[in-house]
């Protein structure tokens, strides 16, 4: 990819996930497409994905809402909250877009850090990846237990894996189109939160650059079962060792 790339000769597109999030979604949306507007891309949208889980109305308020560059992807067969972000991606991909970013609704992950990533994707990394924790890391708002996961879940895939990713847990992320295409034809197998680590993994090999995040976390814990599965993850994903 040619360094220094113009943004109006780039279609972005921008993947959110989003279930209950009445009181947060118009406001979270509005903001994401105020933080792009006015590098006049080629063609800006942004991904909403709804499931079965969404009952309080949210995807009702945004169509209310009529942001003209918002687009409700509803898709009722997913199982877990990975379909949902594979189904954004794809969605992004037959659209056309050039850059995909990836962001999680409900401030968990914060707008004002877009510019960040673009100014990265445009020297012509493949990847731009939010770190939280490390050098150059930007920080984590949430239980100590949910950071000492990440934390843990960080050195320990680096250790099983062989990357050396400052924050291997995160979400956040910002992909070329062929970096997109790349790593879903390598394949995410992960039902559960362990997808990022899959995702980080896999674009190890990839031209990448990292930004700083602040992440504030959801009230919910994640339980053990999740842990297990994730650690039956890793090692799969050791034993697959694709990049």
């Amino acid at each position: 990819m040619n360094r220094d790339l113009s943004f109006h000769e780039i279609a972005l597109g921008i993947v959110t996930p989003m279930a209950n999030e009445r009181e947060t979604a118009v406001r979270f949306v509005r903001e994401v497409i105020d933080r792009c507007r006015p590098y006049a891309f080629r063609s800006l949208r942004l991904f909403v994905v709804f499931d079965r889980t969404c009952r309080d109305g949210t995807r009702e308020l945004l169509i209310e809402a009529a942001i003209p560059e918002v687009e409700i992807v509803d898709a009722p067969e997913n199982r877990c909250v990975v379909d949902a972000y594979l189904r954004g991606y794809r969605q992004a991909l037959a659209g056309g877009c050039d850059w995909i970013l990836e962001i999680d609704a409900g401030f968990s992950h914060d707008p004002a850090e877009i510019p960040s990533f673009l100014a990265a994707m445009r020297q012509g990394h493949e990847c731009v990846f939010g770190v939280r924790f490390g050098p150059g890391g930007g920080g984590f708002s949430g239980p100590w237990r949910r950071r000492l996961i990440s934390l843990g879940g960080t050195w320990l895939a680096n250790l099983v894996l062989g990357t050396r990713m400052a924050d291997m847990t995160s979400g956040y992320e910002f992909f070329s189109r062929g970096a997109l295409e790349k790593i879903l034809a390598w394949g995410i197998e992960s039902r559960g939160p362990f997808f990022q680590t899959e995702i980080r993994a896999f674009a190890h090999g990839l031209d990448h650059a990292t930004v700083p995040i602040t992440y504030r976390a959801p009230s919910h814990q994640i339980g053990g079962t999740v842990l297990a599965e994730s650690l039956k993850s890793l090692w799969r994903l050791r034993q697959r060792r694709v990049w």
